[in-house]
């Protein structure tokens, strides 16, 4: 495989026989090229398809793919909540027993829920210098709101905690990480410890929630922004640094797990290379799993509030610190923590993360009947691959489009549809391309890792800036549909007006009726699997190493 643009990918050295393809250089652009009958369209697009150089098995070896595997996936969910609903004589008796019970408690609830509020609100009013620390005072004031969260707590069952150890002292440990079971958790810590903590920006317009970790001093973070992560990191060091702010409360899983294991740490707590105090949470049961897993909010509450008693531990591991003889990596710091912290809970850490929340919950909300199966252990993906979040969640939504099946596997229909290709030979090397397992379907893991694969090779960008430049055949810096059906015919065959015009209002990104290279290279990268349908614009004769523009230039 050449390892650039430059080289031809036909060696004329080779003694090998060779499938030559000859181009018309005359094809240019013409009316009549998609207008043609359907009997001759078809027979050209066979003999077209069927000499083509480099698709054998691959079509995307001209930027330097030498194939791809699927990496091996975790069989346990670690977001399910293993009693989501009622079952057994023995549950449905405890919840008509304890339907009394449940009202008085959801009274208790509300009362203390409203004086907590109303005491929290009195210590805010008027502190305008959010930067320092609250004045002692008003954190007298919040004193009343912790204590109505032990009642909160009291209401939902949980009537005794065990504590397992102690927390160190701020000035040895000014940080706290714990793993993230259920909305139960933030509520201990805040009567416990009064910490500061990390939270989305989006808790913030959430009722009565929003009011109470402002008085926290809560850090916002926005996950998929680098700018707020950074800022985060930053506030954390600073808060950290100083003993007048209290001690700080992550979450380094970044969202609730059923317990039954760790998933990939977020770094943002050990960044700032202070001693970190780990902590961990249980919920032990036997008919009811308090999680907060993939279950409503609402019915997780109404199961708290008919159980007899729900059991709650709380353990406080000794201190890590970063190593003393160099300066530790985050992530190294991260994966001690989470050793030491999978040792006490007696559970393996997986390379799951929240976004593989986020899209088992996107899965659900769009009917999927086993949304698990698109949980992908995006840490893993990520590693691999350097792939955002957002662009995870951007093909799982091209992927649902795709209309998958109840095993949550799409076929080769729905592919080129979404797409917009017509079957041909193309477009079914494109499809074999992904489907790994040779089923005749795609998971949505071979999907999303099949475009990353595509997408972070390293004459990719380079790939797409020599296309558009092929494509823009009178130069002036956009495509018209003209232009776009002639650049497609030499990998697809005769395309018809609307085959055409379905490729181009892909790519026409502000629907203007033109493709500026802007639009292009976006809807390449949103859908890296179509830069196949340039892959003829780099097969070119030996005698005529300069037939493309901008081939000779190597990637940077």
């Amino acid at each position: 495989m050449a390892a650039d643009l430059k080289t031809p990918l036909i060696s004329s050295s080779n003694s090998n026989p060779q499938l030559v393809i000859t181009v018309d250089d005359h094809l240019g652009v013409q009316e009549s090229s998609y207008n043609n009958q359907e009997t001759h369209r078809n027979e050209e697009c066979w003999n077209l398809n069927n000499s083509q150089v480099g698709f054998d098995q691959n079509p995307y070896g001209f930027i330097g793919s030498n194939g791809f595997e699927v990496p091996g996936s975790s069989t346990v969910d670690p977001f399910r909540n293993h009693t989501p609903r009622i079952e057994g004589v023995y549950e449905w008796i405890k919840v008509v027993v304890c339907l009394p019970l449940a009202l008085v408690r959801l009274v208790l609830f509300g009362l203390c829920l409203c004086i907590g509020y109303v005491a929290t609100k009195s210590a805010l009013n008027g502190w305008k210098d959010k930067q320092n620390p609250m004045p002692k005072w008003r954190c007298r004031v919040m004193w009343i709101t912790r204590l109505c969260t032990r009642g909160i707590l009291f209401s939902f069952g949980y009537h005794w905690i065990k504590r397992k150890g102690k927390p160190v002292p701020r000035e040895v440990a000014p940080i706290l990480v714990s793993n993230h079971v259920s909305y139960i958790d933030p509520i201990f810590f805040f009567y416990e410890l009064f910490p500061t903590i990390v939270a989305s920006e989006s808790h913030d317009s959430m009722p009565f929630v929003g009011t109470i970790i402002r008085a926290m001093q809560v850090i916002y973070v926005n996950r998929f922004s680098h700018q707020s992560r950074k800022h985060a990191v930053n506030e954390i060091k600073r808060k950290a640094s100083s003993d007048r702010f209290p001690r700080l409360l992550l979450f380094p899983e970044g969202t609730t797990t059923n317990g039954r294991l760790l998933i990939n740490f977020q770094h943002g707590a050990f960044i700032p290379g202070y001693p970190i105090q780990p902590v961990v949470v249980r919920y032990p049961h036997v008919h009811f799993d308090q999680s907060w897993g993939h279950i409503s909010l609402g019915r997780l509450m109404f199961r708290m509030f008919t159980q007899f008693h729900n059991f709650m531990e709380i353990e406080y591991l000794p201190v890590v610190s970063p190593s003393e003889h160099h300066k530790e990596s985050a992530i190294r710091f991260a994966e001690k923590t989470g050793s030491a912290m999978a040792r006490a809970l007696n559970v393996v850490q997986t390379s799951h993360s929240f976004v593989d929340y986020m899209i088992l919950s996107k899965a659900a909300d769009s009917g999927q009947e086993n949304p698990s199966l698109f949980v992908v252990e995006m840490a893993k993906i990520h590693q691999l691959f350097h792939l955002s979040s957002s662009d995870a969640l951007d093909f799982l939504d091209r992927f649902l489009a795709m209309n998958p099946d109840s095993s949550g596997t799409v076929n080769f229909q729905d592919f080129s549809r979404v797409l917009r290709l017509k079957p041909c030979n193309l477009s079914h090397k494109m499809f074999e391309f992904i489907d790994v397992s040779k089923s005749g379907k795609v998971t949505f893991k071979e999907f999303l890792v099949g475009s990353a694969h595509v997408l972070n090779q390293p004459l990719f960008r380079r790939a797409c800036e020599v296309a558009f430049s092929e494509s823009d055949i009178d130069e002036d810096c956009y495509i018209s549909m003209k232009e776009f059906g002639a650049s497609l015919m030499p990998a697809m065959g005769s395309l018809s007006d609307d085959e055409v015009h379905g490729l181009f209002t892909l790519f026409d990104g502000d629907g203007d009726g033109w493709i500026s290279k802007g639009d292009f290279v976006n809807c390449l990268r949103r859908n890296p699997l179509l830069v196949a349908l340039f892959s003829s614009h780099f097969l070119h004769n030996d005698s005529d190493p300069n037939a493309s523009a901008g081939l000779s230039e190597d990637m940077v």
